[in-house]
């Protein structure tokens, strides 16, 4: 059977004119199936000290993640020890949830150095923590960053927007954070209304629109639905304001 497959640039095949040797000793550094292990949790830790398994370990890279309005998952308001044991045993835990705001969910991730672990039912089962410590480890995280992330901020007479977008992976989840809203509604309320759009998990934006300013309020949310629109993770198209400290969806 012959080929005329065109192989372009990839390397010219290297054949062997020897069988293998079946007892040499395997080369640690092989790749396996073209990929190579994953590096340790750090020199000298074992297994069971990894954030997976280490409840010490993992409070510490804890941080809730916003996640579109219809995400499936197991939702930790619903979680008692019995209901805990019964998802861990799944082959499949679903990620764990709870409610956000305007219908969204908030997620809870370990963050390692670039990437992220979906905290399942099984991560509560090895750490032996409560669903509320694992959420106030993840959100005093995300307060400490959020302390020193910077801001943004653009101007055009009385129009004033405010956004973060460190890459870092936590500037739409800043809108969680009660400080964060105070402080918005603090430095844009003063003109009017603020509104708020996170299209995407690296964007916050917030804006101050004036009584009359229909104009902005539409150049606003046709910017958050094209950064939705083009975002690799996309999370919200819709507008939301600021309303006694709450977001709630915009309503013109």
């Amino acid at each position: 059977m012959s080929s005329d497959r065109d192989f372009g640039d990839e390397p010219q095949p290297v054949w062997r004119d020897q069988p293998p040797d079946v007892f040499a000793p395997i080369d640690p550094n092989a790749p396996v199936s073209g990929h190579r292990p994953p590096p340790e949790a750090g020199p000298g830790t074992p297994p069971s000290q990894a954030p997976e398994h280490d409840w010490l370990a993992a409070e510490a890279i804890l941080m809730p993640v916003l996640r579109p309005v219809g995400t499936s998952g197991t939702r930790l308001s619903d979680i008692d020890p019995a209901g805990l044991a019964a998802a861990g045993l799944k082959s499949h835990s679903m990620p764990i949830l709870d409610d956000g705001p305007s219908g969204l969910a908030v997620g809870y991730v370990l963050r390692g150095g670039g990437f992220d672990a979906h905290i399942d039912a099984d991560h509560l089962l090895a750490w032996g923590a409560s669903p509320a410590e694992m959420r106030a480890a993840a959100m005093a995280n995300l307060a400490r960053w959020s302390a020193t992330a910077p801001w943004a901020e653009e101007a055009s007479g009385v129009r004033r927007l405010v956004s973060s977008a460190s890459g870092e992976g936590g500037d739409a989840e800043r809108i969680l954070l009660p400080e964060v809203r105070a402080q918005l509604a603090s430095e844009l309320g003063a003109a009017g209304r603020v509104l708020v759009g996170i299209p995407e998990r690296d964007l916050l934006v917030a804006a101050a629109l004036t009584a009359g300013d229909e104009e902005f309020a539409a150049l606003f949310a046709e910017f958050v639905r094209g950064h939705a629109d083009g975002s690799d993770q996309p999370l919200d198209r819709r507008v939301h304001e600021l309303v006694d400290g709450e977001l709630r969806l915009f309503e013109e």
